[in-house]
């Protein structure tokens, strides 16, 4: 088996946080539950996606405000926030907050975009500014220079009894080093790159830019693509080849699966696959394959992934709709035996 060019040094997961619409509650504390067991099999971070009008988590902050009060070590972190449903100047706020509640262990991930089905639901979300709000990369610059406290107003001083700050209130020290800019294009990859910020990739890529990644590298397969976008990353960025980024591939490891579960691990995989054989969409979009079998097999797979071998931090994508005992079987089979055979040691 070839060696990784970047021994694995963090190990993260990501979920989603489903929940049954009669019982929300108990959705949510199967979310908290599975960060305390990921703390306690040592991984270094948990990552929660976001979904708005849907059965997911849809406000991760707040669930991970929670989840910093059950931990102590493990990062915590949001891949990713689409911008499109913020403020920029509240979300810094509630994020500095929640940071400080952790003690330094928050890692919020953000990308841009208009809302999906941004039609039909742009007269409850912006009534009076739906087709004058900005959705560009110009949003996630307000959101860095907020965190990192640049000024939000030109007030400050004292007015009565009040006390007025000019930046957002409280300030985390170091949270600015920690966003992160989940993309899928040379485009996103070179802008957060330019603005110091760390990079997450995911299982999927844009086809449309297959023949830069032709040029560069002479294979315009999905990891040929991603790996395109690493480098340009890097490049671009003040950190060159210290530059952050975490990979998000769904692996489902089944060391330790009893045969029913492989068998819907299987299901779950091969009913994913066709969309993997070519772009899909107007934004012909490339996905990634499931990896689906023993951490042995998949530790071979993912050496053989140009991506995979250009980055040291890992979140690895729970599937979405599975139960709460298969996340426990898969993260437990992550943490004790595909960890250790990328080279990973569990954080103490």
């Amino acid at each position: 088996m070839p060696p990784t060019s970047r021994p694995l040094r963090k190990l993260g997961f990501l979920t989603i946080g489903l929940f049954d619409e009669a019982d929300p509650r108990r959705g949510h504390e199967s979310t908290l539950e599975i960060i305390e067991l990921g703390e306690r099999l040592g991984f270094d971070s948990a990552w929660l996606r976001h979904r708005h009008l849907q059965y997911g988590i849809s406000s991760p902050v707040a669930v991970l405000a929670a989840a910093s009060q059950r931990t102590s070590r493990i990062e915590l972190g949001t891949a990713v926030i689409p911008l499109g449903w913020e403020n920029p100047l509240r979300l810094a706020e509630d994020l500095a907050t929640v940071d400080l509640l952790s003690g330094g262990r928050l890692n919020p991930g953000v990308s841009v975009g208009p809302p999906m089905h941004y039609d039909q639901l742009k007269g409850a979300l912006y009534p009076d500014t739906a087709d004058t709000e900005d959705f560009s990369y110009e949003r996630v610059r307000r959101l860095l220079d907020f965190v990192r406290g640049e000024p939000a107003t030109d007030f400050s001083g004292v007015e009565g009894f009040e006390v007025f700050s000019d930046r957002v209130q409280p300030h985390s020290p170091g949270l600015g080093r920690r966003l992160w800019y989940g993309g899928g294009s040379l485009g996103s990859a070179r802008w957060a790159g330019e603005h110091g910020m760390n990079f997450l990739v995911s299982s999927v890529v844009k086809a449309e830019e297959a023949e830069e990644a032709e040029e560069a590298e002479g294979t315009p397969d999905f990891a040929g693509i991603q790996l395109s976008h690493i480098r340009a990353f890097r490049a671009a960025h003040p950190d060159g080849e210290g530059a952050r980024v975490s990979q998000g591939l769904v692996v489902i490891p089944t060391d330790s699966a009893s045969p029913g579960q492989r068998a819907k691990y299987e299901e779950y995989a091969a009913a994913r696959t066709p969309r993997t054989a070519a772009p899909q969409g107007p934004a012909r979009l490339m996905f990634a394959p499931d990896i689906v079998g023993t951490s042995d097999e998949i530790a071979e797979r993912l050496h053989a992934h140009a991506a995979f071998r250009e980055v040291d931090e890992v979140a690895f994508a729970l599937p979405f709709t599975f139960e709460h005992e298969d996340y426990v079987q898969i993260l437990t089979d992550m943490a004790t035996r595909l960890g250790p055979a990328l080279g990973w040691q569990p954080g103490v």
